[in-house]
């Protein structure tokens, strides 16, 4: 009678593994090459976990911004893709289409200024550099009335996308400030208030 190599139970073969030896034996080979192919075997991969991060900043961002809007008594309408067609991002993921870029380079919100009943595209983003410029957007955007928004760890400045395509960005020391768009007409102190804000919650990022 063949008895197991490593736990000396009944086995079939001379100098193999009984079922259980074998069967743990596997898992603990299977644990060792997810190690060395850096493939986790719970929780988010590396990639995932980075598009998750990126999105939960830019979902603060965005949520900066239309609490600045609204506190100075816009109406603000969610406009992006995830507002008008729930569900969609997780669907688009990976997806390489015209319809699907279409959708994905849609604005975060219209605001309508009460006072002048002005309408804009706001586009929001955020970067830790505190720059932005024309390649940072891709090819053919089709929204050429946007304004781009963008937070920072210091600053919330504002940009349009002809400006862009004029040649001028976003830079750390740039002062295109959104206080300073006229065709906004915004409170500077409430301003200051919300970068405040985003000091707080940007400063470990």
């Amino acid at each position: 009678m063949a008895d197991c190599i490593e736990c000396g139970a009944f086995t079939k073969f001379n100098g193999g593994l009984c079922y259980k030896c074998y069967k743990s034996q596997n898992e603990i080979d299977k644990e060792i090459d997810e190690l060395l192919n850096d493939t986790p075997t719970g929780g988010l991969t590396e990639r995932d976990r980075n598009y998750r991060y990126n999105m939960i900043k830019g979902r603060i961002a965005e949520t900066l911004i239309q609490e600045l809007f609204l506190s100075l008594g816009y109406n603000v309408f969610r406009y992006g893709m995830e507002n008008t067609i729930p569900g969609i991002i997780e669907l688009l993921k990976g997806v390489k289409s015209e319809v699907a870029y279409e959708i994905r380079r849609m604005p975060d919100f219209v605001i309508q200024n009460p006072r002048s009943s002005d309408v804009h595209f706001v586009e929001v983003k955020f970067r830790a550099s505190g720059s932005f410029a024309l390649k940072d957007l891709p090819k053919n955007y089709p929204y050429g009335n946007a304004y781009f928004i963008l937070v920072s760890k210091k600053h919330i400045k504002c940009i349009t996308y002809k400006e862009l395509l004029d040649g001028k960005e976003i830079s750390p020391t740039s002062r295109n400030y959104l206080g300073s768009r006229k065709e906004f007409d915004l409170d500077k102190e409430v301003i200051i208030d919300f970068c405040d804000f985003a000091v707080q919650f940007f400063e470990g990022v």
